[in-house]
Order: C-alpha cells, then sequence, then structure tokens
C-alpha cells in the first residue's frame, strides 16, 4: 500500500533545502572560465628566460645502436644541462620500451646531469614509453615524474607561457575527455598569457609517410584536427600557438593558419628521411639530430634548432633553423606566476 502521509516538517524542509542546493550547483563543465587554474606552475628567472624541447630519444641499453644513438642523447642532455635551460619538453618517446625497468634505469643514469643541474623536465607521452605492457609502463613513467600527480595529459605555465601537455597515445579526437578539457583550458587562457606551446608525441603536419623508404609516419586524422582545433582558436586569440609534437625521427616546420607547427623527433631514435620542398622552412633531406632552444622574452618569442654533428672528436653544434613570433602587446617582466 502506498504511503500518502505527507513527511514530517523537519525532513520535509530538509529534503526542500538539498533539491533547491542542487539545482543551484553548476555543472562542473559548465565552471566558470575564472576557476580554471593550471595543473604545475613553473618558477622562471626574469625575462628573458629559456627552454628547451626535442623528442623521440628512446633511452636504452647503449650497445643497442641500431634502435637509437647513445652518442647522439649523451651529447644533447650534456648540452642541455651545460645551457641551464628553466625546464625542458619532452615530446614523447623517452625510452625504447617503456614496460622495461631497465630502459628506464638508462634514462635514470644518462639524464643525471639534468637532475645535478636542476632542471624540470615535463614529458608527454609517446608510443614507445607504453609500449609493451601499459599498467607497468605507466608506473615506470609515473614514478620518474611524480609532479604529473599520475596525469596523463596536464597544463602547465611559465610566467607568460602557457602549455597544453597531451597525450595522443590516448583519444585526443572530437568529442573525448582530452578534447573537452583542452577545449575548457583555451577557452579560460588567462589574458595575461602570450604564448601557448601544445605538446603531443604525434604530428598534427608532417611530410613523413608510412610506407616511405627507411621508416616513416603519415599524420592520422585525429592530430589533423586537432590542427584544425588550434587553428580555429587562432583566429581570435592574441596569444600565438607553437605545436611542438615528435614520433617522426627528424625535425621540421611548418605554419598553417597563424599556427606555428614543429616536429622535433631528433633525440636519438633512428633517423627517417622527409621529402623536403622548395618551401619548406627546412630544407636538410639528411638526419638530423638536434635540439629545439625557446627564448621567451616578454611579448617576443625566439627559436634556434640546434643540429648536432658527431663527425669529430667533440660534439658539434649549429643553428640550423630559427624564427621570431611577437605579440601585439609585449611585457617586460616575469610575473612567476
Amino acid at each position: 500500500m502506498t504511503n500518502r502521509f505527507p513527511p514530517p516538517p523537519v525532513a520535509a524542509l530538509i529534503l526542500l533545502l538539498a533539491l533547491a542546493a542542487a539545482l543551484s550547483a553548476p555543472a562542473q563543465a559548465q565552471a566558470p572560465a575564472s576557476a580554471w587554474k593550471p595543473d604545475i606552475v613553473l618558477t622562471v628567472p626574469s625575462y628573458p628566460f629559456t627552454f628547451v624541447g626535442y623528442g623521440d630519444i628512446r633511452f636504452t641499453d647503449p650497445a643497442n645502436i641500431k634502435l637509437s644513438n647513445p652518442a647522439a642523447r649523451q651529447a644533447e642532455v650534456a648540452r642541455i644541462a651545460q645551457e641551464k635551460p628553466a625546464f625542458v619538453v619532452i615530446s614523447g618517446d623517452l625510452v625504447l620500451s617503456g614496460s622495461d625497468p631497465q630502459d628506464w634505469k638508462v634514462f635514470d643514469v644518462e639524464t643525471t646531469p639534468l637532475r645535478q643541474a636542476g632542471i624540470e623536465v615535463l614529458p608527454v607521452l609517446g608510443n614507445h614509453d607504453v609500449h609493451g605492457s601499459a599498467q607497468p609502463a605507466l608506473e615506470n613513467y609515473f614514478l620518474r615524474f611524480p609532479q604529473l600527480q599520475h596525469r596523463r595529459w596536464y597544463s602547465a605555465r611559465a610566467a607568460n607561457l602557457l602549455m597544453f601537455m597531451l597525450d595522443s597515445t590516448s583519444d585526443d579526437g572530437p568529442g573525448s575527455e582530452q578534447w573537452r578539457w583542452l577545449e575548457r583550458g583555451l577557452d579560460a587562457l588567462p589574458q595575461d598569457a602570450d604564448f601557448v606551446l601544445v605538446a603531443l608525441h604525434h604530428p598534427p603536419l608532417t611530410r613523413s609517410q608510412d610506407k616511405m623508404l627507411g621508416g616513416g609516419h603519415s599524420p592520422r586524422p585525429l592530430e589533423q584536427e586537432l590542427a584544425a582545433l588550434l587553428e580555429k582558436y587562432q583566429k581570435t586569440m592574441r596569444a600565438r600557438i607553437i605545436v611542438l609534437a615528435g614520433h617522426v625521427h627528424n625535425y621540421e616546420r611548418y605554419q598553417q593558419n597563424g599556427v606555428t607547427y614543429l616536429v622535433s623527433g631528433g633525440g636519438g631514435a633512428t633517423p627517417y628521411m622527409i621529402q623536403r620542398t622548395a618551401e619548406d622552412a627546412y630544407r636538410d633531406p639528411g638526419p638530423t639530430y638536434h635540439i629545439c632552444n625557446f627564448t621567451v622574452d616578454g611579448g617576443e618569442l625566439r627559436f634556434q634548432m640546434l643540429k648536432l654533428s658527431l663527425d669529430g672528436p667533440q660534439p658539434q653544434w649549429t643553428v640550423k633553423d630559427s624564427f621570431v613570433l611577437r605579440t601585439s602587446e609585449p611585457r617586460r617582466a616575469a610575473t612567476g606566476q
């Protein structure tokens, strides 16, 4: 039999208050833009400050020279430690096999100069970082980067530079959790952000192809849709967007609809050849072990690609590509926010 008696007055009041609170509480996805905060905030020195980007290092047994060049990756780490940038962004494939603890031990040993220099490392996941059994691979990864708090994608801020570090080994296409997360961050972009760096492993733009002689990777549809999203935002955004990717073991630079695209996969993995064109910013068809140097000086960002040569008794570095990006409202003092 249905109970038709009214609830006691106190119980009814509690019920009404709970209902009112539920109706008035905004959903998490509809939180105001002002509530958005970056996951990691880096303290940087006053302008100018520098950071380095590169990827596809594949730390592994130094005896394995077929899949990674130990001399190249060690020279790159030594160069970065010498320059002492504010931080380093690695565009994926830190190790050869993420589930292999021995590869991570090599990572620990060969990156010791970075830790000794106090240089923060901000990584993104590459396909080799989750290679093998995914669970132990991620455990190995997050053990080295506790500041990520087990986030597979995350945001970071350094003064007027905002970074979105994506996981292209997970679903990053339209409607995915990661896609919606990125849209929320771009919608809430702080007014004092002059530059936006989007880092991920799989490149939205590349001239590489899956069936190229010697190996290669075609751009994937999901990252191409991501490029369209970023270019849509760039149309109305004062801040300049730079995309840093890897996966293709070489260097490429393109500009499309205001967005600058960099492929930096020359950290040590066996090089891929690129079919360059006369319109390319960088036209060297051969192997390109390298690092990318970024200098943020208020509303100006200066870039240099330093190519590594191992032909002589000592590593040789040559600036082989460079560009400058500027915003309309330059800033002259780092905020440390």
